[in-house]
């Protein structure tokens, strides 16, 4: 059951599946430039206790990505506990709703009617929310690639239980002035300390941390964040944590201030960032992201990481055009490749990674310093 709202070309869809003899609601954002012709990725997007699927679309709001990047979001609506409170049962309470069977449903659900790459599954949410995405990451590790948690944590002992099946990317958003979920902890939650380090050790990672000061691009929000990284990890992933000090339990980037939040990151783009490295095996390097006709040319591109330039051999019997695309898929530059070994600067790009289109094919080009 579905009940879709039409906005410029865009579709939220209001809709329910029946789980565990329960009526589960969600609402789901379908971007314009959505095409059945290509697998997208799906994010998962969780709301905060006592919130609802609708605040969370708003606040944690990946919306405007999902306009250029092409995924789908679904923002899946919680069941009320014994309080009466809206809740994703993560195993620190008395719930027994089985929410994550109602997530492996949901992503069934929505793949009879739209085409989802199944390796491209990942999850976020925000506190309650994030608890979730940690829920997942441990019981159904297998059809989820990613997660990032803002606000959130690990219920306490959860990992010495947490049953992961495969290298897990890992991204933790949250405030050390957090009073609902406290960095340091609380009987119920993990410290957050705990939990980098829990991922940490299970990916493989480097132990010691690349730390990075994000700059105070708002010196007026009352906090400010670094960003540490722990690379290296089995099939390339790695562990983020961006830690703002003096944050409260917030969302960073959002324009719905509910106390310290963080204005010099925007948290939905960063977990985009991140996601849009990784699928269900790990880093992808160069990877196929969509074909739109049925012509297939002979394309080589090399090297690939690059710090600066790419070549493309092709068998193209004619010049054509090119685009470098940035991770939130705007494009950067143009150009025409004009023979059949061609070199693409692309040291003017900044960041990780860009894209590289042309002929109706889509190629991640990694870029190292």
């Amino acid at each position: 059951m579905c009940l879709s709202v039409f906005s410029y070309g865009q579709q939220t869809i209001y809709g329910s599946i029946m789980h565990d003899g329960l009526q589960r609601d969600y609402i789901l954002y379908v971007p314009d430039i959505y095409s059945s012709e290509t697998a997208v990725p799906l994010i998962l997007n969780f709301h905060g206790y006592g919130s609802n699927a609708t605040e969370q679309m708003l606040y944690g709001n990946f919306m405007p990505i999902a306009d250029t990047a092409g995924f789908l979001v679904v923002h899946p609506m919680g069941t009320e506990d014994v309080l009466g409170t809206t809740h994703w049962n993560v195993g620190w309470g008395s719930s027994t709703v089985d929410d994550v069977g109602f997530t492996s449903a949901l992503i069934d659900s929505l793949a009879l009617d739209y085409n989802i790459d199944f390796d491209k599954v990942y999850s976020t949410g925000m506190s309650n929310g994030g608890f979730m995405s940690y829920t997942l990451a441990c019981d159904l590790s297998s059809r989820i690639a990613a997660i990032a948690s803002v606000t959130g944590s690990m219920t306490i002992n959860q990992p010495s239980t947490c049953n992961c099946n495969h290298p897990m990317p890992i991204m933790e958003i949250h405030g050390t002035a957090d009073a609902t979920v406290p960095y340091d902890g609380y009987y119920l939650f993990e410290p957050i300390e705990n939990v980098l380090n829990y991922w940490v050790n299970f990916n493989h990672c480097n132990t010691d941390p690349t730390v990075t000061e994000i700059p105070d691009t708002d010196p007026n929000d009352g906090c400010t964040a670094e960003h540490y990284l722990w690379p290296n990890g089995d099939n390339g992933v790695v562990v983020e944590h961006y830690k703002i000090i003096g944050g409260g339990h917030t969302w960073p980037g959002s324009d719905y201030d509910i106390g310290v939040t963080n204005q010099d990151m925007n948290a939905s783009i960063e977990i985009w960032k991140f996601f849009s490295k990784y699928d269900i095996n790990g880093l992808i390097n160069t990877t196929f992201v969509e074909h739109l006709n049925g012509n297939e040319p002979e394309i080589n591109i090399y090297p690939n990481p690059s710090p600066s330039y790419v070549f493309v051999d092709n068998d193209f019997e004619n010049p054509i055009n090119y685009q470098i695309i940035s991770p939130l898929g705007q494009v950067i530059q143009t150009g025409l490749i004009k023979s059949h070994h061609y070199k693409i600067d692309i040291s003017e790009n900044t960041g990780d990674y860009c894209f590289l289109r042309m002929e109706g094919r889509v190629y991640r080009l990694m870029l190292v310093e």
